[in-house]
Order: C-alpha cells, then sequence, then structure tokens
C-alpha cells in the first residue's frame, strides 16, 4: 500500500515538474525573441530583417557545432580511457618473483617481532669435518696406471681377468 502511494506520489511530481519545463521554456523564448510584426514592413525592410535572422542562426549553429565537437572529443577520451582501465585490470601480468637471502635471525624477528631476539646459530650444531683426511682419502685411491698395466699384461693378467668374470664357482 505504502509503495503504490509513493509511486503515484513520484508519478504526480514528475508531470508536475514536466509541465514547469515546458513553462520556463516558453518564458525564456518570450524574453529572447520578440514577436515579429512583418504586416508593416517593406520588402527592403524584410530582406534586412531574414539577413539578421540568418547571421543570428549561423552564430548559433556554430556554437553548437563546437559544443558537439567537444561533447564528441569528450566522450571519445572517456571511451578509451575506460578501454585504457579494462586492459590494465584484465592483463597485468605478475613480475616473476626474486630469491631474497634473509637471515634465520631476521625471520624469526619478522615473524615474533623486533622484542623477541633469538639468534640461532645454525653452524654451531653441524659436524665439523677436516679438509685433510678428505684430501688423504682421494689419494689413497687414485693409483698408478702403469703399474696396473704391466700387472695385467701377459698371460697371467688375462687369466686374472678370466677368473674374475667367470666367478668362484671352481
Amino acid at each position: 500500500m505504502l509503495k503504490s502511494l509513493m509511486v503515484a506520489k513520484a508519478k504526480e511530481e514528475l508531470e508536475q515538474e514536466l509541465i514547469d519545463k515546458e513553462e520556463e521554456k516558453q518564458r525564456y523564448l518570450d524574453e529572447k525573441i520578440p514577436a515579429l510584426q512583418t504586416s508593416s514592413m517593406s520588402f527592403a525592410e524584410l530582406q534586412e530583417l531574414c539577413q539578421e535572422l540568418h547571421a543570428k542562426i549561423d552564430v548559433v549553429d556554430e556554437e553548437r557545432y563546437d559544443i558537439e565537437a567537444k561533447v564528441l572529443h569528450n566522450t571519445r577520451e572517456i571511451k578509451d580511457l575506460n578501454i585504457k582501465v579494462l586492459d590494465l585490470r584484465g592483463k597485468f601480468k605478475r613480475p616473476n618473483l626474486r630469491r631474497v637471502r634473509v637471515s634465520a635471525d631476521a625471520i624469526l624477528r619478522s615473524l615474533l617481532g623486533s622484542k623477541h631476539k633469538v639468534s640461532l646459530d645454525l653452524r654451531a650444531n653441524l659436524k665439523s669435518v677436516k679438509k685433510e683426511d678428505t684430501e688423504k682419502e682421494k689419494t689413497v685411491e687414485v693409483s698408478d696406471w702403469r703399474k696396473n698395466v704391466e700387472a695385467m699384461s701377459g698371460m697371467e693378467g688375462r687369466k686374472k681377468m678370466f677368473d674374475a668374470a667367470k666367478g668362484p664357482t671352481q
């Protein structure tokens, strides 16, 4: 019920607004354009009046054309900007993320806040390895290849290779 009353009231106000606009338009035209009395004018006076009216019409047409050109330019610019906005919104590519080296202390500080100063020494718990031990192992494994060739040459070497391939099943 209330909704229908509101719609009826809005309809009446709209009709009244249209009537007011029409009256305002008529008043404006009466002020700007006085009524013409052409019955008492001579032919030359009528020609002058027509020329004046044509000059005024030309001025008004130029103004209207300029305004239309501005409106078209603005609508084109608005359309282009809307297209740019849609392009930016739709085709935005995320940049490739770079690896950042952050220490464990910095990670803990960011997670726990600056109040907690916990330092982790990750290298303290690692097993220490001496470099000398690794170098000795490498030298033991590498032997002189010439000795190996001399041992394998002749029938004894070939027999050893044959026995090794055959296996311990004898």
